[in-house]
This record gives structure tokens, sequence and C-alpha cells, in this order.
């Protein structure tokens, strides 16, 4: 056992941070976060945490390199008090998408992300839903994958609806079954040609929609045009009605407008990624929380006791 479990927040979701703390029955640890008039970061741990268990909850969300670089500081910092052990809880990981070169002379980022990481003091990490779960071996410490699927698949136990679920590219089939396979429903895919990045064109279906309740799933929504193009094509194969089911909400660009003007009748996401006034943007957004997923996780971990029960 180490020693007395303290929780540390980065600036990029408080919310989520003390949404955590309250199912654990505690209170965040006190600490300082301030910019330098030249942009560089200043963090003070606020209290002492010598030989504490502590986990520091941040998901690198934009701006990423930000909060990717606050959190390595609060991670040297907690190393330096001489913490017990010093765990990431990254609900969002970012930099997951470049995991692996695709052209001559490119980084693998995602890779350099996690020696970062563990260089600043990280001992394990906790997050969710990577984009490829081979991501786990970029690091050289215990890494948690936990899936936002219970959380999600809540949403859609209520409906008394014959569901078939949809992955929107080849790459996501396997968590397409997931959910199918949890739900009793069909699965079918979308045929997908990428033409430039962020930029994607829905051709077809494989499987069975007609006079279905559509639910397309996926890991993230950045910019929308691979879930609006396949909820097109969907509609256009006699659907009955179609939704959508992401873990992070990362809606960059033109995403919400173009979510608010799609066919989805309803788009559920988590808060891995705090949606700010991206809401309001987006009538169809409806969002779930992992605070309580992510709180047993790190009370298993505190407590030395299975993480692998969460995954069923």
């Amino acid at each position: 056992m180490h020693g007395e479990l303290k929780i540390i927040s980065g600036s990029a979701s408080p919310k989520l941070a003390d949404a955590i703390c309250e199912h654990l029955g505690t209170k965040a640890s006190p600490v300082l976060r301030e910019r330098f008039s030249d942009g560089e970061i200043r963090i003070e741990i606020g209290e002492n945490v010598r030989g504490d268990d502590v986990f520091v909850v941040q998901p690198t969300c934009s701006p990423v390199n930000f909060h990717l670089m606050e959190l390595c500081l609060m991670l040297d910092a907690l190393k330096r008090a001489s913490a017990s052990r010093v765990t990431a809880v990254v609900p969002y990981f970012g930099y997951a998408r470049q995991d692996r070169k695709v052209v001559p002379r490119a980084p693998i980022s995602a890779k350099m992300v996690a020696d970062l990481l563990s260089t600043a003091g990280m001992q394990r990490l906790v997050t969710i839903d990577l984009h490829a779960g081979q991501i786990q071996g970029f690091f050289n410490v215990p890494v948690d994958n936990l899936f936002a699927a219970p959380v999600l698949i809540e949403s859609l136990r209520d409906r008394d609806d014959d569901f078939v679920i949809i992955s929107p590219d080849a790459g996501g089939v396997e968590r397409a079954r997931a959910y199918a396979k949890r739900l009793g429903a069909t699965l079918a895919i979308v045929d997908k040609r990428r033409d430039a990045p962020n930029q994607a064109k829905a051709m077809h279906i494989i499987g069975d929609v007609q006079g279905k309740v559509a639910v397309v799933i996926d890991d993230m929504i950045d910019t929308a045009g691979t879930m609006c193009a396949a909820a097109n094509v969907i509609m256009e194969n006699g659907a009955k009605d179609v939704l959508a089911c992401a873990t992070h909400p990362v809606l960059s660009g033109p995403a919400c407008q173009r979510l608010e003007e799609s066919a989805f009748s309803g788009v559920v996401v988590t808060d891995t990624i705090p949606l700010g006034n991206k809401g309001d943007q987006c009538s169809k957004l409806k969002v779930r929380s992992v605070a309580s997923l992510l709180a047993k996780a790190i009370n298993n971990v505190h407590t030395e006791s299975s993480v692998s029960v969460l995954f069923t």
C-alpha cells in the first residue's frame, strides 16, 4: 500500500476532477497554476505529498500542447516532492492518432508523448478509449485503458428499438462489435474513402439498416465529417433513425454546425473533454459523465484491487 490518496487537478477539466473527488468522498488538493507574462507555466503543489499516492487528472484536450506541458510540470513537481506514486489520469490522450509513420521523415508522436510523460515522473497511466489499443505498448509503465462503453450504452438501454450498430470505418469494427454484442444488435460498416486529412467521403453500407435505428459508434468526433457523411448514407439506405455515440467530443472546426445540420437525431458523448460553450452550439449533444468510472479505477488502483473488473 502506498500512502494517502490525493487528487490533483490540472486546468483542462477541473469539473471532472471535482466530480471524481465527490465519488471518492474527498477533495482535490490545492495547486497553484499560473502563467508568466511570456507564456511560461508556473506550477506549485499547495500541500505536502511526501509518501502519498497521487492521481493527476488532466485530459490533453485543446489547447493540447498547453495542457500537455502543464501535466508534465505537475508530474515533475510531484516527483520532486517525493510522492510515493504518481498516476496520470488522462481521460483523453492527445496525439493518439499519430501512432505510426505514414510518410517518410515523420515522427511517431504518440510514442514521443508517452516517453515525455514517463520522463516527467508518471508511474502509471489511467485513460479511456485510446484511439488504438496498441498505444499501451508505447509506455514502460502500467496502463489502464478503460472503456466508456458501459456509460454510453446506458443511454440506449432505455429505448425499446431494433438497433443496428454502425462502424464509420473499417478500423472501428472491433469497437462496434463490442457494442453490438452488449445490446444484442446487428452490425454494419460504412465503406469510406478519405480524400484528404480531416475530410472523408462515405460510399455505401455493408450490412442491413432498413427500418432499424442505427447507432454510429466511434472513439471520437473531431470535425464530424466522417460521422455526418455516414449518417446521410445510413438514412439513404432506409434506416428509421440514426444516432451517434462517441467517447471524446473533440469537436474542432465546423463540427458543431455539421452535427446540428446532420441527419442525427441525437449525439451522445462523454465528459472526457469539457464541452465549454460547444454544448450551446449543438442542441443534439447529450453528455454522459465518466467520473464514476474513473473514480472506481482510481480507488481500485489505490487499494491494489483489480481494475479489469471495470472492463466487463
